[in-house]
């Protein structure tokens, strides 16, 4: 009877719904029709008008195919979206397991394992970059003491620069997924599991045929937000590369945005970039889906 009078009285809803449309609309789908029409516009500064379409009007996705830049962003993207899934998501899955399967200090080790979110991106970067950065970093002097090397590894360096960057994106977020799959573990009935011990199943069987199924929604809502999250990365290996990537080869689709939006003043181009964002981030979130379904009998 409560609930049918609520939806019966559209003053409420209106309060709370239209703030929020109207809050959408302005931050959310203006600025995304509007960053459409720029990708075809001639916009040679930030902040400056347009002088109209480009001639021809499609010359910067043109310029896509023809930016050998650009196409070691996408190619650094992919690796950082592949070790995203691997390293990000598997690592969060096997710390939950071991965190489920325990019941003293479990609540301790989620808040270790969620810290580092906590943690803004800025303060992150300048710490990796002492560890691995200034003045020859912590790790080089940790290896110079213990003689595995002779003298200070650049860790800029074309050789090194992919594990430099990968490293702390892939520290920050690991507790995001742990704690995604954490809540998941959570939902499924102990009931499973006693009938499971009692059929005799071993531990990893019922990691295998119990667990795992039962955490296949979750891990394809992780596997989604892993590949947009990584499409988008900027903050960590802006902060510690900057515009200064090593030789031109450490650039990502989001740094690479960046600089040629606010640093080189080409707007219309850095648009058409986050357009190529934006149809990767739902090309590869459409492949996770159908790869890993959500089924409704689990």
């Amino acid at each position: 009877m409560g609930g049918s009078t609520l939806y019966k009285k559209k003053t409420p809803l209106i309060v709370f719904l239209v703030p929020a449309f109207i809050f959408l609309i302005l931050f959310l789908y203006y600025p995304f029709v509007q960053n459409i029409i720029n990708s075809f516009s001639d916009i040679t500064g930030l902040g400056t008008a347009a002088k109209g379409l480009n001639d021809p009007w499609y010359a910067n996705y043109v310029t896509l195919f023809t930016d050998p830049k650009l196409h070691t962003a996408l190619k650094n993207t992919l690796i950082l979206t592949l070790a995203t899934i691997v390293f990000q998501v598997g690592i969060a899955l096997i710390l939950a397991l071991l965190v489920d399967s325990i019941r003293v200090g479990a609540q301790v080790f989620r808040t270790l394992y969620f810290f580092p979110i906590v943690i803004s991106a800025t303060a992150l970067g300048l710490m990796f970059n002492l560890i691995f950065l200034y003045k020859g970093g912590m790790v080089n002097q940790l290896l110079l003491s213990l003689g595995a090397i002779t003298e200070n590894i650049n860790w800029k360096d074309e050789a090194h620069f992919m594990f430099t960057m990968l490293m702390p994106v892939m520290w920050q977020y690991v507790g995001f997924y742990f704690v995604i799959l954490v809540t998941g573990l959570n939902n499924i009935s102990p009931d499973l599991y006693e009938a499971a011990s009692l059929d005799g199943a071993s531990g990893l069987k019922t990691v295998r045929y119990i667990t795992l199924p039962m955490l296949r929604n979750v891990l394809c809502t992780c596997l989604v937000l892993a590949i947009t999250g990584a499409l988008k990365v900027f903050d960590l290996p802006w902060v510690m590369f900057g515009a200064g990537m090593p030789l031109d080869q450490g650039w990502l689709t989001g740094t690479y945005m960046y600089d040629q939006t606010f640093n080189r003043g080409n707007v219309d181009y850095g648009s058409t970039i986050a357009m190529l964002i934006v149809v990767l981030g739902v090309v590869l979130s459409n492949v996770a889906n159908r790869v890993f379904r959500p089924r409704d009998d689990v």
